[in-house]
């Protein structure tokens, strides 16, 4: 049992129970929410009822090796997690209220005009998407392409990867195009639409109207003429919070559920994460700390500054028309495969046994840009991060514990550059940094990062995704009520989000951390502060 609070029994009966099915880059997950109290006594308590895991595979097409998501496999894994979730639920004398979807972002699935899945969806992380965005923001305008979408140029985002497979066999024959929660949203009620958090990580979205974009769809069809008629792929946009439909008759008998409604959520799992930080005011800043690191504050407009632009920073759509005005950078990524890679080779250290070590070794004694293309794909991490010490002139890491402490310190560094780029460029103060997601349960990580920082870090909920995902369930069935700061007490209230407060140790910026300079620092407040008055 995975409790989104720290007791792991509820204090009262559950009135009400949803499904929240929450995949990640590197697994999935199916929980059942049990909501109980009274009202404006909310709390929600998460069982996990289906894990499993997940990864790309790689597939040889042509002399290109190419990474791709085995979608069926995680549409019977999710179905078979519904069924769990069902038994679970009746067991409770219950039945779920709501079934709602969040996943990572900007992949796709193309299905034909008889309905059918194409081809598996590309991942993010193919390599063959390379120069892709150079190219397309070169004919189109980065300048005036930023305006109207406000995002962050990675080289996966949805529009590059449409411009890159634009030639593909499939590409003539797809008549729809399907963002992986809306894919199997689409498959669990028969309807489809695209929700709009999610969406707006396509590229393809006007920031500031929250609609499709006409600048950014006319330019790609009129620079790409084989891309053809791409608006009339896209569906309708909705809201979180939108009844997609009811199960179908086929989901209905392979999970024994009724006519349970698919709700659209923050069906990107930060914008769900976003929703269930526990804060009780708006002074805050966020890390949804996962296999990526999305580091930013809440907005109600969107930034369009060139410099905004210029500094990478990305403004995607929240839940009641907010804006995630964030930088998208390296999270645990880098560290999942370094455990990985060491598995591979015979030397198997756990998680738990690395920050040990880490924790031992000799703090900023290497710090790397975590953030560079080389640590993107998947491999060994350790001899990037080596190759990227000595190309610094800093000592290179060998032992685990100076690899895994390297990677903290990185992350930490990072974490303290895109903060200050964020303070500076929206003008939003904070006094605290919410840590939502799994890293929130890293402790070294979230202590290096007040420390990095100079505010109280809150870590959790280690499950943000999931717990926004139901809280959004919740009010769209009338369960609950209010605005997101209602939401968010819930949240608190389902949560004991731990406090990590700032010590003597100072993370010494390196030379090449120019986007935060000393200077800089000063004239934004960026000093120690008694952290008993900084709430």
């Amino acid at each position: 049992m995975t409790s989104a609070r720290s007791t792991s029994e509820p204090e009262s009966l559950p009135r009400a129970a949803f499904a929240a099915v929450d995949l990640g880059a590197t697994s999935g997950r199916v929980m059942l929410a049990l909501l109980s109290g009274a009202a404006g006594h909310e709390r929600v308590d998460l069982v996990e009822v289906a894990r499993f895991a997940n990864g790309p595979f790689v597939t040889p097409e042509s002399d290109t090796a190419r990474l791709r998501w085995d979608v069926r496999r995680i549409w019977h894994e999710v179905v078979d997690g519904l069924r769990i979730a069902c038994v679970a639920a009746s067991e409770r004398g219950l039945v779920l209220s709501g079934i709602g979807i969040d996943s990572w972002a900007v992949d796709y699935g193309l299905i034909g005009a008889d309905g059918e899945l194409l081809e598996d969806p590309r991942c993010y992380r193919d390599s063959a998407l390379a120069g892709t965005s150079t190219e397309v923001l070169d004919r189109l305008g980065a300048s005036g392409h930023y305006r109207a979408n406000g995002l962050q140029t990675q080289p996966f985002n949805t529009e590059f990867q449409l411009v890159a497979g634009r030639d593909d066999e499939v590409w003539p024959a797809a008549a729809s195009i399907r963002l992986i929660p809306d894919l199997l949203a689409s498959w669990l009620t028969g309807r489809v639409v695209t929700e709009v958090t999610n969406a707006s990580t396509t590229g393809l979205i006007d920031v500031s109207t929250r609609k499709w974009s006409d600048a950014v769809i006319d330019g790609l069809e009129r620079g790409y003429p084989s891309l053809g008629d791409l608006r009339s792929r896209l569906a309708d946009l909705v809201e979180p919070g939108s009844v997609v439909g009811h199960l179908t008759n086929s989901v209905r008998r392979s999970t024994g559920l009724g006519r349970v409604p698919v709700i659209t959520v923050g069906s990107h799992d930060t914008a769900s994460a976003v929703v269930a930080i526990p804060a009780d005011d708006d002074r805050f800043a966020y890390v949804s700390s996962g296999t990526w690191s999305l580091v930013g504050v809440e907005l109600e407009v969107p930034v369009l500054s060139e410099a905004s632009r210029r500094a990478n920073f990305t403004n995607e759509l929240g839940v009641d028309g907010t804006v995630r005005y964030l930088k998208n950078v390296t999270g645990l990524w880098v560290l999942s495969e370094t455990l990985r890679s060491w598995r591979e080779a015979g030397r198997d250290i756990s998680l738990a046994k690395a920050l040990v070590l880490a924790a031992d070794a000799t703090a900023d004694r290497t710090v790397v840009d975590v953030d560079g293309p080389e640590f993107l794909p998947p491999g060994d991490m350790a001899s990037r991060i080596a190759a990227a010490a000595r190309a610094t002139s800093q000592p290179i890491p060998v032992s685990p514990g100076e690899v895994v402490r390297c990677i903290l310190d990185s992350l930490a560094a990072s974490y303290r550059r895109a903060l200050g780029e964020v303070r500076e460029l929206s003008g939003k103060e904070f006094d605290v940094v919410h840590i939502v997601g799994g890293g929130s349960q890293n402790a070294l990580l979230c202590q290096l990062t007040a420390d990095a920082i100079g505010v109280p870090v809150l870590a959790g909920p280690a499950e943000g995704a999931a717990l926004g995902n139901v809280l959004v369930q919740a009010r769209a069935v009338g369960a609950v009520h209010g605005n997101l700061a209602a939401l968010r007490a819930v949240a608190h209230r389902s949560s004991n989000p731990i406090t990590y407060v700032p010590t003597g140790t100072s993370h010494r910026l390196r030379a090449d951390d120019r986007t935060t300079a000393s200077s800089e620092e000063r004239s934004h407040g960026w000093h120690r502060k008694d952290p008993s008055g900084s709430r």
